[in-house]
């Protein structure tokens, strides 16, 4: 490192440290000389600050080192973040939409089970629910947990929607009696 000498006056007299105090008590001064101009060693400008330096209360700004960084900890903290966001979109559409759906799903079962329309095995449609659209799917099947209810039917809806270009499905189902309803008579009595 370079440094540069510079002769500064103090109305203080010097303070030496035990190595210099001790040349000085040497030579046979119990004190240094009051008035003598003090040379200190400063770091030149030229040669920048060296190690252990600390910025002064007029020396401010960022080396080079500090700015590049600070720049790769934002590469990597901002793409991570605004994948954060996203997931945090996606998630809170998802809810949103999986209630709509089930809103479809369920419509779709109460609808089949009052109009009895479920002789065919499969049935396919698509369904406008606010702005959104959502396809759905109803699967007629035979129950087959009880081998003595042969009248029971299991009726399934599967109900898909999208959300940022990914397909996401509310699934519903109940059980129907198959049996044909007994005849019922009303009579009016006047």
């Amino acid at each position: 490192m370079k440094f540069a000498r510079k002769q500064i006056r103090s109305p203080h007299p010097p303070r030496l440290c035990p190595v210099a105090a001790g040349l000085t008590a040497a030579r046979g001064h119990a004190q240094p000389p009051a008035e003598p101009a003090h040379v200190l060693m400063f770091p030149s400008a030229a040669a920048g600050p060296g190690p252990g330096h600390t910025r002064g209360p007029g020396e401010m700004g960022f080396t080079l080192a500090e700015v590049l960084a600070a720049l790769v900890f934002m590469a990597i903290l901002i793409p991570v973040a605004l994948e954060g966001l996203s997931i945090a979109s996606r998630a809170g559409e998802v809810a949103a939409r999986k209630s709509e759906a089930a809103l479809v799903a369920e419509s779709i079962l109460n609808e089949t089970v009052v109009t009895t329309n479920w002789n065919s095995s499969m049935q396919n449609g698509s369904t406008r629910q606010g702005n959104q659209d959502f396809r759905w799917t109803l699967r007629t099947d035979p129950w087959t947990v009880d081998p003595n209810a042969t009248t029971m039917r299991l009726l399934s809806v599967e109900v898909v929607f999208a959300v940022q270009s990914h397909d996401y499905s509310v699934r519903m189902s109940t059980l129907v009696d198959d049996a044909q309803p007994l005849a019922t008579q009303t009579s009016t009595n006047q």
